[in-house]
Parts: structure tokens; C-alpha cells; sequence
């Protein structure tokens, strides 16, 4: 059995990119000569021309966080009623509807991709329901076709929710361009971050003006405001910082996915322990790396957690308690979890271990020989 180190290395669930210092320096100082520090300058500008022709997309509009995005989207296609959204996320993603006085309604994941079970979306529309809010959860991308179907059928908007999904393609290119509008994160744990930051992807030059004018207060120009919009802009800094991080996009990307790919070799024999199929190389990102813990295993999924930690290594149960279990959501009807099976017993086994691209082979072996030797 393997005993914990005298002075353990920690090792978290996930750790930021950080590209040499000295290389961010010049960016910095090409801040302080153009002595403009927000407000869509030139980092930012450039920032989203070259997010765009990295991920596929026409339009991008950059935002201070991925929750500040989410609240404008939904504001953006005026979005009110109900939206039907998954009870397995992080909580900003109905924290925007709350935000916005929308009133969320739970439906049930799949048990494979933990992403929202189209069969399920039918059943939750009622004549209140205005729109669908998705999550493309660990990056796995959402059946999207089957969502757009429905939403197509009862005249609903789709906002997907791709805080996991940077870089993430399908048969067609980018899954940032299904949906109305895709909403993404550059929060310092995502596999692209600007220490804080997010962004929406819109479909057309119209809806991206609308955006941008909302997450600036409205402003249009020096003296006219047209809708009572909110201080969203990303500064410079970050964007700078984003443009860094977007020339080792790539080689991030490939460390995460060995990383992936040993674990899942390491793990695939051990009983009790459940990986979710590999979304492939082509299609995922390799933005977590979730494991199930079944009722075989020695230890609960809680105790394994524990027993992790007690060695310095913080893995994350990733997504527990679900959002429908907390205060201000546990009393939907839709939040009851005999609505939610599946979800429930997901969120109940979940355990997300250590995935980012500095973390180093002997660190991993010690995930792996713990995760084993239980």
C-alpha cells in the first residue's frame, strides 16, 4: 500500500498554462505604450480575430468571465419564461437565468456523456419555455442535431453552454457554431484561460454588435445608450495573456490527451473504476479526465476522494451536489432528483483526477497507484 511522502507534492484536479514569464513581458510593454488598458483595444481586437480563426467561427465577442457571457447571451436574444437546462454543471449556468429572472427547469443527462438527454427535453416544454441551455460537459460535445430538432419543432432558442468545449469539433468543424449562441469560458482552470475571461460565439455581425454594446453599459457611441447593458469587457492584460496562451494552444492540447490516454490504460482493468469513453482525438479536448466509482470498488467514491487527499492530491467531484440540490433550486418541481436518476447517481460517483500539461509522469503514477491500490 502505498503511504504518503514526508513532504507530499500537492497536485490539484487541474492547474493554469503558464507560458515563461519573460515571454509576456513584451506584451506588457506594448500595453504601457499604447497606454490603453480596456475598452477593446488592440490585444483585444487582436484576440478576437485570432480566436476566430482558430476555432472556426465568424464572430467572437470577449468577455471579462464565462458567467458575465452567459448573463449577456441570454439578454442578447431576450430570453424569458422558462429554459430547459441540465441539473449536472457548474452553478453559474443557471445562475445566469436566476440572474436574468428566467426560471430553469431540469431535465435528465445521459449516462455515457453526462451532456442533456434530448429524449427527456419534450417532456419539460410547457408554453412558458422560451428556450434550451446545454452543456457540453468535460468537452464531450451535446447531441446537437437532436437538440436543434426540438428546438426547431416548438420555435425555441439554444444557447449552449461550452465553457469545457474550447477546441472541441464534429464531423462539421467547430461545435461552437450549433445553437443560437455558444458561450465559453477562459477561466485560469479551462484548457485555454486569460487568467479570467469568456466569450460568446454569435452567427452573424448583427447579433455580435448587440453583444458588444451589452457588455459595454449599452453604449453605442460617446453619447447614446441602447439597452441597459453591463460592464463585461475584458482588459487588455488578460488579452494579452490569451494571445500567449494561443501559440501553445496545440501542444497543450496533445499533453493533455497522453495524459488521457494513460490513465485510461492504467485504470481499464481496475474493478469498481469506470472511465467515460474517449470523445477521440479529433473531437474532444481533453478537458477533465472523470472517473466513475461503482459499488464494486473497495472504497466509496467519498473515501477514495479522502483518501486522495490525505496524500496531496486534490482531485474534485466534479459535478456534486448538483445544482438542483441547492438552496435557491431545490424547490422546482423539476429539481426533485426521482426526476433526476440518472444525474443523481452520476453526481453521487463522479471523482475528476488531475489533468493539465505540466503534470509530470511521476506525479500521475502516484494518482494511478493510489486509485489502484485502494
Amino acid at each position: 500500500m502505498t503511504t504518503p511522502s514526508a513532504t507530499p507534492q500537492v497536485i490539484y484536479v487541474t492547474q493554469p498554462h503558464l507560458p515563461p514569464l519573460e515571454d509576456f513581458i513584451p506584451y506588457l510593454q506594448q500595453i504601457w505604450a499604447n497606454k490603453i488598458l480596456t475598452n477593446g483595444g488592440p490585444f483585444h481586437q487582436q484576440l478576437e480575430k485570432e480566436l476566430c480563426d482558430y476555432l472556426g467561427v465568424k464572430h467572437i465577442s470577449l468577455f471579462a468571465n464565462g458567467t458575465l457571457a452567459l448573463v449577456t447571451a441570454l439578454q442578447a436574444l431576450r430570453i424569458t419564461g422558462e429554459v430547459i437546462t441540465t441539473p449536472y454543471s457548474f452553478v453559474a449556468t443557471a445562475h445566469a437565468l436566476l440572474w436574468n429572472g428566467i426560471k430553469p427547469v431540469f431535465v435528465d443527462i445521459d449516462p455515457d456523456t453526462f451532456n442533456l438527454d434530448p429524449t427527456k427535453i419534450e417532456a419539460a416544454i410547457t408554453p412558458h419555455t422560451t428556450a434550451i441551455l446545454p452543456v457540453h460537459c468535460y468537452g464531450h460535445p451535446c447531441d446537437v442535431a437532436a437538440i436543434q430538432r426540438i428546438a426547431d419543432i416548438y420555435n425555441l432558442k439554444v444557447i449552449y453552454d461550452a465553457a469545457h468545449a474550447f477546441g472541441v469539433q464534429d464531423a462539421g468543424g467547430s461545435i461552437l457554431r450549433h445553437g443560437d449562441l455558444s458561450v465559453l469560458s477562459f477561466h485560469a482552470t479551462k484548457v485555454f484561460n486569460t487568467f479570467e475571461g469568456g466569450a460568446i460565439v454569435s452567427p452573424d455581425a448583427k447579433t455580435k454588435q448587440r453583444i458588444d454594446h451589452l457588455k459595454n453599459f449599452g453604449f453605442v457611441d460617446e453619447v447614446t445608450v441602447v439597452a441597459p447593458g453591463i460592464n463585461g469587457k475584458m482588459s487588455e492584460i488578460n488579452a494579452a495573456f490569451g494571445l500567449l496562451q494561443l501559440k501553445h494552444i496545440d501542444a497543450a492540447i496533445d499533453a493533455r490527451r497522453r495524459i488521457d490516454a494513460r490513465y485510461r490504460e492504467a485504470l481499464q482493468h481496475v474493478p469498481g473504476i469506470r472511465c467515460l469513453p474517449d470523445a477521440g482525438e479529433k473531437v474532444g479536448n481533453y478537458a477533465y479526465f472523470p472517473i466513475l466509482v461503482e459499488p464494486d470498488y473497495p472504497l466509496s467514491r467519498d473515501a477514495l476522494y479522502e483518501r486522495l487527499k490525505e496524500h496531496g492530491i486534490y482531485a474534485r467531484r466534479y459535478f456534486y451536489p448538483l445544482i438542483s440540490d441547492f438552496p435557491m433550486y431545490r424547490g422546482l418541481p423539476s429539481a426533485a432528483r426521482s426526476n433526476l436518476p440518472v444525474a443523481a447517481a452520476m453526481a453521487d460517483k463522479v471523482l475528476c483526477l488531475p489533468i493539465y500539461p505540466a503534470l509530470q509522469p511521476s506525479d500521475q503514477q502516484r494518482v494511478i497507484d493510489l486509485v489502484r491500490g485502494a
